[in-house]
């Protein structure tokens, strides 16, 4: 049995994030499934370990962390393998890596989130999508992928010329949304 544990739900793009991570590293961890909608990660024990009842949460023996994007700057320090790690240990690269985190973080993922809402999530609850939402949260995302165009003309990937966490980031949304309609 694995010691790492995630707690989480697949509902989750930041679960998923973590998940990705995970296997980009190739390790062992056993998925230990929140359920959001009946409140588990709002009540303890859940709050014991991210007191914002947020998921997900890594368990790696006595070391607990929470967020997401956190887990994965963790996880890239720690487990990364020669020649395919996903950070840099040069500060100003990794400086750059970090803007284009939060990038996705504040431009990106703001706008996806509600077109995955409006376009999956609410159509799975027999909900239509609020139209003037979508077309507000297309609009602001057209301007973030138009930037990303531009930077991937001059680089293989966001941050540099090699896959990093930035890049791992972006899966499970950008995952979502191909799946979209239009």
């Amino acid at each position: 049995m694995a010691v790492r544990k995630v707690y989480g739900s697949l509902n989750s793009p930041a679960t998923l994030k973590v998940l990705a991570c995970l296997f980009e590293h190739d390790l062992d961890f056993e998925f230990i499934s929140v359920n959001l909608k009946d409140g588990e990660h709002k009540r303890k024990p859940f709050l014991t370990m991210n007191p914002f009842g947020q998921v997900p949460v890594l368990e790696d023996g006595e070391f607990k962390q929470f967020e997401s994007r956190a887990i994965i700057r963790c996880m890239a320090h720690e487990f990364g393998k020669k020649g395919q790690e996903l950070i840099y240990w040069d500060g100003r690269k990794q400086a750059i890596v970090a803007n284009w985190v939060d990038v996705e973080d504040h431009q990106f993922e703001p706008p996806a989130l509600k077109l995955i809402y409006e376009l999956v999530v609410k159509p799975k609850n027999s909900l239509a999508p609020d139209e003037g939402v979508v077309a507000e949260a297309e609009a602001k995302l057209a301007k973030v992928l138009d930037i990303y165009e531009v930077r991937l003309t001059k680089f293989k990937y966001l941050a540099s010329d090699k896959y990093t966490i930035v890049d791992l980031l972006h899966l499970p949304n950008l995952q979502s949304l191909m799946g979209t309609p239009g």
